[in-house]
């Protein structure tokens, strides 16, 4: 055998022997990442969830992080990256030399791919200096310059590189320590990062800052020497301070977090990928955060506060607090409210307007009854414990009135309108039972996501929005109303519903309603802006009333507040162009029919409002008299009259001119018509006694009503004390047959 072909089997056996060998012992090259960082559609960390090892570490790319931090990682550690094969040869060479010399290694020579292979293969304590810790650093390097890009090994090192205590990777030291992404890095923090993993428990910029600023200068006045940055700007970094905060773990949006990556468990089924993104807004969700903690403490224990705020356009969630203070344990801290099934109180009435309109029942101010009134045994009062008598759709809408919507409901039947509600998306909870008229006063369970979601489509044309967490997550939208009933129902609860109000621009309109459960247990406030629709919900997780805290008082301020957060843009709106179908409308009540189709003579009251499709349906059948409202007169022989609702007759008198007293089998005992009461001298008000008489059967449920406001309800039998200031009053007593008796009396001044 010739001697070059003995040369040629013998690097072929040896290079066949170093690949099986590199076959049977493969570099430990980490493919997975059971750690999970949750960010901010802007990149900004919300939570970090550690690795199997308890290491901080979010993950990044060389294209993710400043160039200046490559210049000054590459200058400092290994100018000829890009061109060696896993170790330098000169370096090598050197390091030799000095150990020679010295007996001892004076510099290792590493290379980035050294660096890397002691990273994912660290020596045993002790020997990361002694020649077989070398000699195992340059095969694994090769190892490792043979299996990946000069790129993927850039990209260990960056997510890999001990950057003190739990941290690893540029990006997690950069935004622990400067509060700021890899990729807008300063020349000195560049440099600081770059000297950070050779010594990172001694260098840790939070705890040494002097340590770290020499070892800073060093890398800087390197990279000086090798042109890699000009003397300008070497100088300049020097000057900059060394101020770093302390490393803590992310609790931005803690809730909203721990449920994207719980999503992102359950469709990876295992270990999620190591970045999650949201829809999140950091700068909103930290201000909606700081605005909790501030109100927090005005709230009796164990009281807790969830929001949520969500872009019309893009169905994406903004900001999402399921709790009010997450290091709070005695509130419940980790249940989440936002998805948390509750009584929605009257938070759902808005919808029902809208249906009602839709229907082509009601326009705007048609004539509704707010009196005491039974529907099948059901006897709904209102939360001011008072009626207001005639009310419009807007009045009833805007001051939340009870009787109006349960009367309106009863018309419309409980089954249609959950089921419209269940197609628009949210959907209503009712275990064991079948829609009935409760619904409408929170006699159904839903949830503070299913509401924003909900009201949503008082802002985009009637259609509703499922709130999307992620950019991932499908858009779903549902019909909820059509564009023109959410158009009216929206401006009712911006302003009362006048269409000869003019829009005003520049100023950010809020369409807003509040909700109560039965017993004080939920307090809720949803509003709607032209881009964005904001919820608030109040209460003890546990379902505990909270006497006191209703939605008017304790949800609405909060996101009046909340409202003020929002971007600058959104605060001069264009002026809204009612869309088609919506017209105003003057009206005549009590008939709620056109001014043109009602004669002047029937035009008893006058109102001016919207409608729908050309519709001005008349006023509701009355639900104590059979026929219209329109009737023959009472003494007037020949001509018809307008009459109004029965049970109106304690707010309006008579039902029609001419008309004797309907409630003349009802009377007021212990007062007089007429009557001059004189208090007791040294008494600025006089104290009555009265009883109802008459044909009144035992138990009946009686009103009794001051100027039209109720003041006592009970049952008959019940004798009733009122104390009176001076003044002209007018008392009115009324039972549940819509009998009623009034009587006007002065009290004079003292």
């Amino acid at each position: 055998m010739t001697q070059p072909r003995l040369v040629e089997l013998t690097l072929a056996a040896l290079l066949a022997l170093l690949l099986a060998l590199d076959l049977a012992f493969p570099p430990p090259i980490p493919r997975d990442a059971p750690g999970a960082v949750v960010l901010a559609r802007d990149g900004t960390p919300l939570r970090t969830w550690p690795d199997a090892d308890g290491i901080w570490r979010q993950p990044v790319t060389p294209e993710q992080v400043s160039p200046l931090y490559l210049d000054a990682l590459l200058g400092y550690e290994d100018r000829w990256f890009h061109w060696h094969p896993g170790v330098n040869p000169v370096a090598l060479a050197r390091a030799a030399g000095q150990w020679l010399r010295h007996g001892r290694i004076v510099s290792g020579g590493s290379t980035l791919t050294m660096q890397v292979a002691r990273l994912i293969d660290p020596p045993p304590p002790g020997t990361s200096r002694s020649l077989r810790a070398k000699a195992r650093q340059i095969a694994r390097a090769l190892q490792l310059e043979l299996r990946l890009s000069k790129r993927e090994i850039l990209t260990l090192y960056l997510n890999r590189a001990p950057m003190g205590g739990i941290v690893e990777g540029v990006e997690m030291a950069s935004r622990g320590y400067l509060g700021r992404p890899a990729l807008h890095l300063s020349h000195a923090e560049a440099a600081l990062l770059a000297a950070l993993p050779q010594a990172p428990s001694r260098l840790r910029p939070d705890r040494d800052p002097a340590a770290a600023r020499t070892a800073r200068d060093k890398v800087l006045q390197r990279l000086l020497a090798q042109g890699v940055w000009d003397a300008r700007t070497v100088a300049d970094a020097r000057l900059e301070q060394v101020a770093a905060q302390p490393l803590r773990a992310q609790w931005l949006a803690p809730l909203a977090a721990e449920r994207v990556r719980a999503q992102a468990r359950g469709a990876a089924r295992g270990a999620p990928a190591p970045l999650l993104r949201s829809t999140l807004s950091a700068e909103l969700q930290a201000g909606v955060e700081r605005l909790l903690l501030d109100r927090v403490e005005a709230l009796p224990p164990r009281v807790s506060m969830a929001v949520l705020v969500m872009d019309n356009d893009t169905l994406d969630v903004l900001a999402y607090a399921g709790s009010a203070d997450f290091a709070d344990p005695k509130r419940a801290a980790h249940v989440d409210m936002t998805r948390a099934v509750r009584s929605p109180g009257s938070t759902l009435k808005p919808f029902l307007y809208a249906l009602a309109l839709d229907e082509g029942l009601i326009h705007s101010e048609s004539l509704l009854v707010d009196a005491p009134q039974s529907f099948g045994g059901y006897q709904p009062g209102n939360f001011q414990a008072s009626f207001s008598g005639p009310v419009s759709v807007a009045e009833a809408l805007q001051k939340s009135l009870n009787v109006p919507a349960v009367d309106l409901l009863d018309r419309l039947t409980p089954q249609r309108f959950a089921a419209v509600l269940r197609a628009g998306g949210l959907g209503l909870r009712l275990p064991g039972a079948e829609p009935n008229l409760s619904l409408i006063l929170g006699g159904a369970g839903t949830t503070l996501e299913e509401l924003v979601g909900a009201y949503r489509a008082l802002a985009r044309g009637g259609l509703s929005g499922r709130p999307r967490l992620t950019p991932e997550a499908p858009r779903v939208e549902g019909r909820l109303m059509s564009a023109g009933a959410a158009f009216i129902v929206r401006d009712i609860l911006e302003g009362g519903g006048h269409p000869e109000r003019p829009f005003t621009e520049g100023l950010r309109r809020l369409a807003w309603k509040t909700g109560t459960s039965f017993g004080f247990r939920d307090a809720w406030a949803v509003g709607v802006t032209e881009q964005h629709t904001l919820g608030v919900w109040v209460g003890r997780p546990d379902g505990t009333p909270n006497p006191g805290f209703f939605g008017a008082n304790t949800a609405a301020p909060l996101l009046q507040d909340l409202v003020a957060l929002l971007p600058e843009a959104e605060a001069a709106p264009a002026a809204r162009v009612p869309p088609p179908g919506v017209a105003p409308l003057h009206s005549c009540w009590p008939l709620g029919l056109s001014v043109q189709a009602t004669a002047p003579a029937h035009c008893l009251v006058r109102r001016t409002g919207w409608m729908l499709d050309g519709a001005a349906p008349p006023t509701l059948p009355d639900r104590e008299r059979s026929g219209g409202l329109l009737g023959a007169g009472c003494g007037t022989e020949g001509q018809s009259v307008a009459r109004w609702p029965t049970a109106l007759a304690p707010w309006v008198g008579a039902a029609a001119p001419g008309c004797a007293d309907s409630g003349s089998a009802l009377r007021i005992s212990g007062l007089d018509e007429g009557s001059l009461l004189k208090p007791v001298p040294g008494q600025a008000e006089v104290e009555i006694r009265v009883w109802a008489q008459g044909d009144v059967a035992p138990g009946e449920r009686l009103y009794w009503l001051l100027e039209g406001v109720q003041q006592r309800r009970g049952p008959a039998g019940e004798a009733v004390t009122l104390r009176l200031p001076p003044g002209r009053h007018t008392l009115t007593l009324l039972d549940e047959r819509g009998r009623w008796q009034r009587v006007a009396f002065r009290v004079a001044a003292p």
